[in-house]
């Protein structure tokens, strides 16, 4: 990732909180040379002080072929918005986006025991539809192995994570001001996540 100077995100707490809150991210890997992806829900675990990630493919997705000999990367985005060089001082200034992403690079692993696979799926509904869980343990067993015979689920153990924070670090305070305030009066929520993120500059 091009990280420049201003813009550096190395917090590694904070990072582990950014992943865990937009962790709907896009797995990346490469099939002969040629990049393949797949947007997923997932699971951000410490063990050991290790990272570890996990989620899973539709068994009829090919990239599951593709995760355990060659590093992927999981991207993690989601808030970002446009800044228009109108809140800017200098009338000579260009439009860019801020945004916040981390990128994590690993190895992954095939999980292919029966119990492992159901606890992988179980911590998915705990974090994802928590209401849901009491219905899921009612299902009946063939239900269930069914199910998991339709997915490949794998564990990718981090090996490096990146980050990016660029929300208008390198602008004056009433610049910023008038970036957050602008920000704040549209309807959209994903700009609102910017505005708060600069103003937290501030604090």
């Amino acid at each position: 990732m091009y990280v420049p100077r201003h813009f550096q995100f190395e917090d590694y707490r904070e990072q582990l909180a950014f992943m865990k809150e937009y962790s709907f991210a896009t797995i990346v890997s490469i099939k002969n040379n040629i990049p393949i992806a797949t947007q997923l829900p997932f699971q951000i675990n410490e063990h050991a002080d290790k990272l570890f990630l996990s989620s899973h493919f539709a068994v009829a997705n090919e990239q599951a072929n593709y995760i355990v000999e060659n590093t992927s990367l999981v991207i993690f985005s989601e808030p970002h918005a446009y800044i228009s060089p109108m809140h800017y001082d200098k009338e000579e200034s260009v439009p860019t986006w801020d945004y916040i992403a981390v990128h994590a690079y690993g190895t992954a692993r095939i999980i292919n025991n029966e119990d492992e696979k159901i606890a992988v799926l179980e911590q998915m509904i705990k974090t994802y539809d928590s209401a849901y869980l009491n219905q899921w343990q009612g299902l009946p067993d063939r239900f269930k192995k069914g199910m998991m015979r339709g997915i490949v689920a794998f564990e990718l153990e981090v090996t490096d994570l990146q980050g990016q924070k660029k929300i208008s670090q390198n602008k004056a305070p009433a610049e910023r001001e008038r970036i957050a305030t602008h920000l704040e009066k549209g309807g959209n929520s994903v700009e609102k996540s910017i505005a708060k993120s600069i103003r937290n500059l501030q604090s």
